[in-house]
């Protein structure tokens, strides 16, 4: 989830996406803006979308894993375990150093402001904490589809947070971390 002013022309939250097999030096992008992911029809959602809050809260479920069957790698969305429906996948072609699975799988919140601007909120606005938004679940999965739990620190799950004064970020056990903040960062 993405909120971006000059992205988007407006503060709300999107579902994006990016890609790349080298460090963006001469592949990938964000969203649709380039060749490479390849959106499926009646998919929930599409990369780039604006993502509705119902009662302030917003919950969904994602899951990307490489097929078995074709060696692409498909993305699902839902709002709960049980709805998720394929959204689209990158296709093997791209990928083609990646054998069966990912080195790096980055989940989290991103925020972006006009230079001089400050920072927009992340998540609920809060500190990392019971008010904040929140990553569950969070596993990896393999070719047939199934979760597995990631290995602990410094094999698995970590936090990189970018401007410490206006966000942060709690790992916890079972597979889950909290993150967020009040934004007001200026650069």
């Amino acid at each position: 989830m993405q909120v971006s002013p000059s992205e988007y022309g407006d503060s709300k939250t999107h579902f994006f996406t990016r890609w790349t097999v080298d460090g963006y030096k001469s592949t990938g992008c964000y969203d649709l803006k380039c060749d490479g992911f390849v959106p499926v029809q009646n998919a929930p959602t599409t990369p780039g979308d604006t993502l509705d809050h119902k009662n302030g809260k917003l919950k969904i479920t994602i899951k990307i894993f490489k097929k078995k069957d074709d060696g692409d790698w498909w993305l699902y969305f839902g709002y709960d375990n049980q709805s998720l429906r394929a959204v689209g996948f990158w296709p093997k072609s791209i990928f083609n150093n990646m054998a069966d699975h990912a080195n790096l799988v980055e989940w989290g919140g991103y925020t972006f402001s006009n230079s001089g601007s400050a920072s927009p909120a992340m998540g609920s606005g809060h500190w990392p904490g019971i008010h904040s938004a929140v990553v569950r679940d969070v596993r990896f999965v393999d070719d047939t589809g199934r979760g597995y739990k990631i290995d602990p620190w410094p094999g698995g799950l970590f936090a990189s947070i970018s401007h410490k004064k206006c966000y942060g970020a709690v790992l916890s056990v079972d597979e889950m971390f909290y993150y967020g903040g009040p934004g007001g960062c200026t650069m």
